[in-house]
């Protein structure tokens, strides 16, 4: 990888980052937390980083707090 590919891999990587902490920060103001909120290692593992934010998987209990955040309301 070129010194400018690596450097825009970089910048997508912390875009990716920046986007999850706003996510998670979001989330959490309403009372949401995703345990596994990251990062996908496969997408940062590509010979040109893509990455991706994997919200991963949750509990019922979880999904229905995301849920009624969304929708603007209480569980």
């Amino acid at each position: 990888m070129e010194r400018a590919e690596r450097r825009a891999a970089i910048e997508r990587i912390k875009d990716a980052e920046a986007a999850r902490d706003e996510l998670r920060d979001t989330l959490a103001a309403v009372g949401v937390v995703l345990p596994s909120l990251g990062l996908d290692n496969a997408s940062l593992a590509r010979d040109v980083p893509q990455p991706l934010v994997d919200l991963d998987r949750c509990n019922p209990g979880i999904v229905r707090q995301l849920a009624a955040a969304l929708r603007g309301s209480t569980p």
